[in-house]
């Protein structure tokens, strides 16, 4: 049946403490400051409730791959600690309880986006785009850009530009993120038959159109400051962070096979943008 902590690495928490992140820093946004402690509460647990579930989910799936995946081997199903079955039925359960809470407890909107978000992970992603197309990552990125959402429509009960922004700049963070791991795991995805965009198409491909998505990224992440969600402060950083990260694509450009010491930083990299971005909407949002 496997340990708590098989359950708990179920729910990937440290690609779910990133997802907790976004999403509260736009409760923050929408609320022009910290929301009521209730509601922050309820809505971080329904969100983690509803992408911890996607994940055991996507786990149910990919057992296969991950038993010859270097870096996901050691998960508790193909290590053998957990039956399959046991993380599908937690991953649905997980799900349900997340859509029944933020129904009940905080809005219908919030519920069916997180709901939305888990469907786009598991269905969309997981099941139909990862094992079939190098533009996995582009279209399922959507599924991570969520939780923005889910917390602007937890703390106002709608949606507005703004948390559309905040959607579209972790969509187009994902692929320049993303394939930056790809570029120095692809043996891992070239063995398990996974077509990421470096084993497919190459990793020339691959860095140019990781640069073409720095540039609308730093283009996204820029409009941000004109909804006046977010004051003067946020714009700057929104330039300085996009033209580093832009840096870092452009060094990794000129990486040459087998070196892949850039994209290990432009991934490390990667991580810190985002988190200090959002991080910056909220030490400079408007009141």
């Amino acid at each position: 049946m496997g340990t708590l902590s098989d359950y708990l690495a179920l729910t990937k928490p440290r690609i779910i403490l990133l997802l907790l992140i976004t999403g509260y820093c736009a409760m923050i946004v929408a609320h022009g400051g910290l929301p009521p402690v209730g509601v922050s509460v309820l809505a971080l647990l329904g969100l983690f409730l509803s992408c911890g579930g996607a994940n055991a989910v996507n786990m149910w799936y990919d057992r296969d791959i991950d038993g010859v995946m270097a870096r996901t081997r050691g998960r508790p199903i193909p290590a053998g600690r957990m039956r399959a079955e046991t993380a599908l039925i937690v991953g649905f359960a997980m799900e349900l309880a997340s859509f029944v809470l933020l129904w009940r407890a905080v809005n219908l909107l919030a519920a069916a986006l997180a709901l939305a978000g888990f469907i786009y992970y598991v269905f969309v992603y997981t099941m139909w785009l990862k094992r079939r197309t190098p533009q996995n990552i582009v279209i399922g990125g959507g599924a991570g850009a969520f939780p923005p959402l889910v917390g602007w429509a937890a703390v106002t009960g709608q949606l507005s530009l703004a948390a559309i922004l905040m959607f579209l700049i972790i969509l187009f963070w994902t692929p320049p993120h993303f394939w930056a791991l790809a570029l120095f795991k692809q043996d891992d995805y070239r063995r398990a038959g996974i077509p990421m965009m470096p084993v497919v198409r190459g990793e020339l491909t691959t860095k140019w159109q990781s640069l073409g998505y720095t540039v609308v990224l730093l283009a996204v992440s820029l409009l941000l400051y004109w909804t006046k969600v977010v004051g003067p402060y946020y714009f700057v950083a929104a330039w300085v962070l996009g033209l580093v990260f832009i840096g870092y694509v452009l060094i990794q450009l000129r990486e040459q096979a087998p070196e892949v010491k850039w994209a290990r930083r432009t991934f490390r990299f990667s991580l810190l943008y985002l988190t200090v971005l959002f991080a910056v909407m909220v030490l400079n949002v408007r009141r």
